[in-house]
């Protein structure tokens, strides 16, 4: 722990357009998480990953984070319960080297493995360490606009063996599942019994605006 007080990450320019409260509601997005299909990949301890989505008003408790195993990577893949319009991504670490420095986001690629990480990501931020949950990035709103699973991949920290992670908040907007659910009824009424082993849903988004 190389505790350096230069106080990174202090900017209160964007946070000032914000009320708190306000705030919150915007990084709501860890409600509509299905936590219990959420995947961490190198994770040190299973299940870790799950608890560092959770309520804005406590983005700064340290008793809940995930740290890497074997090498500095994770990867987080972590599906919606019904389509998100990705605006921002907050990631909050320890003020050291094991903060994470780079993160790479794909949208719709269920079990995303680490061999997957070689494809161009939708997006990729080099991100500043951020002990207090302060900084966003703004998404690409048009790459982002109907995401029902998104993978996060942590490429790097800033020279620590491992790396870990306090928060992830997602900004977004959120909305219901259904016109697709019923669009695959329809399809599934004379479908193959067979079929039914497919997991994914992506084709569907095309009926979404």
């Amino acid at each position: 722990m190389s505790g350096h007080g230069h106080g990174h990450g202090h900017s209160c320019g964007s946070e000032g357009q914000h009320e708190p409260a306000e705030r919150g509601l915007e990084f709501g997005l860890y409600q509509r998480i299905d936590l219990e299909k959420l995947q961490c990949l190198n994770e040190s301890r299973d299940g870790d990953g799950r608890q560092v989505f959770k309520p804005w008003d406590q983005r700064n408790l340290r008793d809940k984070y995930v740290e890497s195993d074997v090498d500095e990577e994770l990867l987080f893949n972590i599906p919606f319960t019904g389509s998100v319009k990705l605006k921002g991504i907050i990631i909050s670490g320890e003020n050291d080297d094991s903060h994470p420095a780079e993160i790479r986001l794909y949208k719709n690629i269920p079990q995303m493995s680490f061999d997957d990480t070689g494809r161009e990501p939708e997006q990729a931020f080099r991100l500043n360490r951020d002990p207090l949950a302060e900084l966003e990035y703004p998404t690409k709103i048009a790459r982002f606009s109907s995401v029902h699973h998104l993978s996060i991949h942590i490429s790097k920290n800033f020279g620590d063996e491992n790396t870990r992670v306090y928060y992830i908040g997602l900004r977004g907007e959120y909305s219901e599942a259904h016109r697709h659910e019923v669009t695959i009824c329809n399809y599934e009424a004379a479908a193959n019994p067979a079929d039914h082993k497919v997991e994914s849903i992506i084709p569907q988004t095309n009926f979404i605006s």
